[in-house]
């Protein structure tokens, strides 16, 4: 999806959650309030995107911090892990954005204030799609040099 997004430069009009629940009503026709679910589900989510996303980033910083401290470098070493924490948290609220519905999304832009966002979510796409094909590209590497075990 982010190789489609760069290469059209396109940027997402609803989100997934909402798109997927009108496909699905219309397909089965029932009676459904779209509009009320997509909010709760997709609160939910984002909710738990960012909890298990902020979680990992906790418990990678936790290791980073236990091979760096040391008694003189710890207080340096704590500031720094909360910029980026902090950075970490305000980066995922802002590419969450696109997945919230428009009242939300506005209420974001409203808060973070004029940010060029289709710079930041194409920064994104771009991004990831590197880092997954050099991470499929060093993992290949990887298990093509990786002896062979055999079990008997």
């Amino acid at each position: 999806m982010a190789s489609i997004n760069i290469i059209f430069d396109r940027v997402g009009k609803t989100d997934l959650i909402t798109r997927g629940i009108e496909i699905a009503v219309k397909y089965f026709a029932i009676q459904f309030d779209v509009v009320f679910w997509s909010q709760q589900i997709s609160f939910w989510l984002i909710g738990i995107m960012v909890v298990t996303s902020i979680r990992g980033l906790l418990i990678t910083l936790t290791k980073f911090f236990y091979a760096l401290a040391s008694t003189r470098s710890s207080n340096i070493i704590v500031l720094a892990l909360a910029q980026l924490m902090g950075m970490y948290f305000v980066s995922s609220v802002l590419l969450m954005r696109m997945n919230m519905p428009l009242k939300y999304r506005t209420i974001i832009t409203e808060v973070l204030g004029e940010l060029q966002f289709s710079f930041y979510h194409r920064w994104f796409d771009v991004i990831f799609l590197i880092s997954a094909l050099s991470s499929i590209f060093f993992l290949s590497i990887a298990h093509k040099s990786a002896p062979e075990s055999s079990y008997s």
